[in-house]
């Protein structure tokens, strides 16, 4: 990446600036804008996270925040109230509290002397969710949004249920805001007396929101606020989607793309979760660049060009050999000036033959090949050789390819089947084999049998009854090369993606038929960007170094498949303020091949934060397992100033299962 330094206006930059929200509630800002803003006022940017800006997403901050500052805005990085340096309290995701104290910083922006009355709102992840939430509000100021690594759909599409399975990291993620949001504020921006009250307030009143996720088991309301799928139209800003292939969110950009009538476009690369002017896999782009053109065009009506791109850009990614981490995607960028395209020609190919039926009936352990379900860490979290998961799946191979293939879209795989058990689960799998035999994971769907129909209205499976089922896949962009097959791959089962059905299930599949969106080749790269580009990166000093272990145990004696997960985030001192942060986060999934009863999903994180003498600590943990009829949480935190104890606190609650 190419550090610039100079830019054509002074940036000055406020660590804590504050913005007090209607109810009296003060928000913490980082705010950067060019020296000379109150005499010629611009552009301002949104960032509204619960992420900490002093500590948590500094890295990204500093490289990104600057440089929009140095163009000629007002870039904004905000701490949502019960978290970092901003007070009261945060109850739950996206909530209307969360969305209205963004609408009111926006209107505070654009009040200010500085800011030329124009706001646009940016974010990955939360957000990029919550920008998309805010834009779908309408608030008067909001002209354009960049969402990155986000979705539509809260219940479809997030990280609580997929095609209505349960998915792990409805478990995981609730884990980790338990961790994340018991940190305290920072002494030297709160107040030394001042800090210690508030952190304890955010104790008392933290919130572990498994239990609440797991209540909405169906599409019902709860998930419908905020789903701007319910109406796109509402969305009036300009929007610019940007995901990752190797993300768990690869459906935002294409559903965008299709249905918001307001000015879109969308991006999507070989990246991880991160912002992908530093994401990995290799290629990274310009961002800001691409940022750049985006604001500039629709928050200062310069003709920047944006609205001739073509309305989807998308790297088709080579294939490699399986690995659990890929530094670089060789692929090509291809562009299509619509989407849905209609260059893309839909293939049908008929998996099962007449009269010989398929009977799928996994292992519990089926699905270790299958990485983590958004990978983060630059680490060994992305899709492993799926020969292993395969081995357990009913496999469906096509004969080799004469000639390559371009697969650009969504897979899908109709099946008409019957179940032994009124609920079951199906994961389809799309590979790419080898000559060799090794086995690339390209996309995947799940799919609880009982929501067939509906997300809404589920519906029991009558055992032995044949229904039709639509199993649609992720979105991708991959080329299979000649010589190579395809091979698709049925489980009812995929841990530890998916939470396992409350008993054994065996699947009798009639009929199947895959569906593949396919381009015609491309030749060479259609589209390009410019080479990344940041700010001055974050001065830090290195405490303790960053690392990543992921292990998979079998016990030969008691059969219990164990994945061990742990996640070293280092720890580093900030060579301007001082603050030392670290962070180690630890997971174990146990199962036992032939009980879905026995699923059990641990968690342990440690953060910790210090300067001159002054430490604290927070340890949390939390559990989660099943009956037949209930899922069961439990979690604790305990938080320490030194080495005292000052807070501890147990969380537990039995939610019965729905058809799930």
């Amino acid at each position: 990446m190419k550090t610039v330094t100079e830019f054509p206006r002074k940036v000055v930059e406020f660590p804590d600036m504050g913005i007090v929200m209607p109810d009296g509630c003060r928000l913490s800002a980082r705010v950067w804008m060019p020296e000379d803003a109150g005499d010629d006022p611009v552009p301002a940017i949104l960032e509204h996270l619960p992420y900490r800006k002093r500590d948590g997403t500094i890295f990204r901050d500093q490289l990104t925040h600057p440089y929009f500052a140095g163009n000629g805005y007002a870039s904004i990085r905000v701490d949502m109230r019960g978290n970092g340096d901003s007070e009261g309290l945060m109850d739950d995701e996206y909530s209307e509290q969360e969305l209205q104290d963004a609408c009111d910083v926006i209107a505070w922006a654009a009040s200010q002397p500085w800011c030329n009355g124009n706001v646009g709102m940016m974010g990955i992840s939360w957000g990029g969710f919550n920008c998309l939430q805010v834009a779908a509000k309408q608030p008067p100021a909001l002209k354009a949004v960049i969402s990155l690594c986000s979705t539509v759909d809260r219940y479809a599409d997030d990280i609580h249920y997929k095609g209505g399975c349960l998915l792990i990291e409805n478990f995981g993620w609730a884990s980790t805001m338990l961790s994340y949001s018991s940190r305290p504020p920072d002494p030297l921006l709160a107040g030394d007396n001042r800090w210690r009250d508030l952190w304890l307030t955010r104790l008392e009143n933290q919130s572990f929101l498994a239990p609440l996720w797991l209540k909405h088991q169906h599409r019902d309301a709860y998930w419908k606020r905020g789903s701007i799928c319910e109406d796109f139209s509402a969305v009036k800003a300009a929007v610019l989607s940007i995901g990752g292939w190797h993300d768990g969110y690869r459906n935002t950009v294409s559903h965008l793309a299709s249905n918001i009538e307001a000015p879109v476009k969308g991006i999507i690369g070989p990246w991880i979760h991160k912002y992908p002017h530093y994401a990995g896999p290799k290629p990274a782009i310009g961002f800001l660049q691409e940022a750049l053109r985006w604001w500039d065009r629709w928050l200062k009506d310069v003709d920047t060009g944006v609205e001739a791109d073509p309305a989807y850009r998308a790297y088709v990614m080579d294939s490699v050999r399986p690995a659990r981490w890929h530094p670089e995607r060789p692929g090509r960028w291809v562009a299509e000036q619509e989407w849905p395209s209609p260059t893309i020609k839909t293939q049908t190919v008929d998996l099962i033959p007449a009269g010989e039926p398929a009977i799928v009936a996994s292992p519990q352990s089926c699905g270790l090949a299958g990485g983590e379900y958004f990978p983060f860490t630059f680490g060994p979290e992305l899709p492993g050789d799926q020969r292993p998961d395969d081995a357990l799946s009913v496999c469906f191979d096509q004969p080799e390819l004469n000639e390559a293939i371009d697969i650009v879209g969504a897979p899908e795989v109709e099946v008409r089947l019957s179940s032994d058990r009124p609920q079951a689960n199906i994961a389809v799998r799309l590979c790419d084999v080898h000559p060799d035999g090794a086995s690339e994971l390209i996309s995947y769907g799940v799919l609880n049998l009982t929501h067939r129909n509906s997300h809404e209205f589920p519906e029991a499976l009558v055992p032995g009854e044949i229904v039709s089922v639509r199993a649609v896949l992720d979105q991708c962009a991959y080329r299979v090369p000649a010589g190579h097959r395809l091979r698709v791959a049925v489980s009812n089962t995929y841990w530890p993606a998916i939470w396992p059905s409350p008993e054994p299930v065996q699947l009798t599949l009639s009929a199947a038929t895959l569906s593949l969106p396919l381009r015609p080749l491309a030749t060479g790269d259609e589209v390009t960007f410019a080479e990344p580009e940041g700010a001055t990166p974050w001065a830090t000093e290195t405490i303790r170094a960053a690392n990543s272990e992921r292990h998979v145990d079998r016990d030969e004696k008691t059969g219990i498949v164990t994945l061990s997960i742990v996640d070293d985030f280092g720890e580093v001192r900030d060579l301007a303020h001082g603050l030392a942060n670290g962070s180690i986060a630890r997971e174990t999934w146990t199962i036992h091949p032939d009980d879905p009863l026995s699923a059990s999903g641990k968690t342990h994180w440690t953060q910790t934060l210090s300067r001159n003498g002054w430490s604290v600590r927070t340890e949390t943990s939390a559990e989660m397992r099943s009956d037949a009829q209930n899922f069961i949480v439990s979690a604790r935190i305990e938080a320490y100033e030194g080495e005292k104890l000052v807070f501890e606190r147990n969380f537990e609650e039995k939610v019965p299962r729905a058809l799930l």
